[in-house]
């Protein structure tokens, strides 16, 4: 799998929105290797979109479509300031990933110093998230060739992952967490969809 991460400030977030819808609903049928995206703009404005096709080549077929590039000079308007791209092509995923019933959607971005043992770390945990985590149905991690980590985590709702925020991990799953974070450089920032777009 392959996934791009789009990012930037959006003006009118219900414009956007539509432009998405748009997308969907007359791009989508002659796309090539798409296989769903997951959007949202945060309170601030802050729209995260991260977008999964079958194959880095398959991704840049699409973006060579003339009606891909008609739809992005239509949709870049709707930006206030610089969009930010970032091409994955190493992508982990929790419980198989995305979750379309999630009633809310948590972006987690970072710098990992060790992907390799990012992705070991994440196939560990499955097994115990699933037993102490169940607000937690899914997730996709996708680095970048710098570095650079986007994460969605999708929650029944976000209500109930704050509430699991609040309770105290058990000892197993606390050790598991201080250690993922050890892999990361820096501080990570975390944007919240609480209106997630779904799209498959």
């Amino acid at each position: 799998m392959f996934i791009q991460v789009i990012q930037g400030h959006v003006t009118d977030p219900d414009a956007t929105h539509e432009a998405l819808e748009r997308w969907h609903r007359e791009l989508a049928p002659g796309s090539y290797g798409w296989l769903g995206t997951t959007a949202g703009v945060t309170d601030d404005g802050t729209l995260v979109a991260m977008a999964r096709f079958a194959s880095r080549e398959a991704a840049a077929h699409n973006s060579a479509r003339p009606e891909q590039t008609r739809w992005w000079e239509e949709t870049s308007r709707l930006f206030d300031g610089e969009v930010a791209f970032h091409d994955c092509s190493d992508v982990v995923l929790y419980r198989g990933g995305g979750a379309d019933s999630a009633g809310f959607v948590q972006i987690i971005e970072g710098r990992v110093a060790d992907r390799d043992r990012m992705r070991t770390m994440l196939h560990d945990a499955e097994p115990v998230l699933t037993v102490h985590r169940p607000d937690l149905i899914g997730s996709e991690s996708a680095v970048d060739e710098s570095g650079g980590y986007t994460e969605a985590a999708y929650f029944t709702s976000e209500e109930e992952a704050r509430e699991a925020e609040r309770r105290e991990p058990p000892p197993e799953l606390r050790e598991m967490f201080e250690a993922y974070m050890g892999l990361f450089e820096g501080e990570l920032a975390y944007f919240d969809l609480r209106r997630p777009w779904m799209y498959v």
